[in-house]
């Protein structure tokens, strides 16, 4: 299967910034409205789709709760599984769990025990990569799982709080970048 390379750029009119949120200095880059904009959503996936194509991935893990929205659409187009990592308590089966800090208080992720088997490659997929604790929280389940790291994946990358730092090791990709 073979996708055309996009310019996502003009993506970024589609995104909403939303000042002060969620408290006092945080400007927020909303990507709802992006999604809504049937265009712009179809760009963003054919985006993901054609740098991960080649990348022979057995399973795209989406992070809640934005993460769910575009994880599904890359892992049918990349003819992949799909996998949420979730809050605590929303899955129902035995879990691995990871806590870990944020930009404004510290937060736990989950995925099923099963979810991963070991030697599998997964894309892991975020709105948003900021300062990377949400997404090294998220390696790290994986890493307990036995799987096999084919990329990381971001709508929105904060350029100016350096998250892309964390992750010397990985495959970062991200389709629009902010410098402030």
């Amino acid at each position: 299967m073979s996708v055309r390379k996009i310019d996502c750029e003009p993506l970024k009119q589609l995104i909403r910034t939303v000042p002060d949120f969620p408290k006092p200095g945080i400007l927020f880059y909303d990507i709802t409205t992006l999604l809504k904009n049937k265009t712009g959503f179809a760009q963003m996936i054919d985006a993901f789709a054609a740098y991960y194509i080649e990348k022979e991935v057995d399973l795209v893990l989406g992070i809640e709760a934005r993460g769910f929205i575009f994880g599904p659409a890359l892992a049918y187009r990349l003819n992949a599984g799909f996998v949420p990592v979730r809050k605590p308590k929303k899955l129902p089966s035995r879990t691995a769990r990871v806590s870990y800090d944020l930009e404004y208080g510290t937060d736990t992720l989950e995925i099923h025990l099963d979810a991963i088997e070991p030697g599998q490659r997964v894309v892991i997929v975020d709105d948003l990569l900021a300062t990377g604790g949400t997404m090294q929280a998220t390696i790290e389940l994986v890493r307990q799982l036995g799987g096999q790291i084919a990329g990381l994946g971001f709508a929105v990358e904060l350029d100016f709080l350096k998250g892309r730092e964390r992750f010397p090791d990985y495959d970062v990709y991200s389709l629009l970048h902010y410098d402030e």
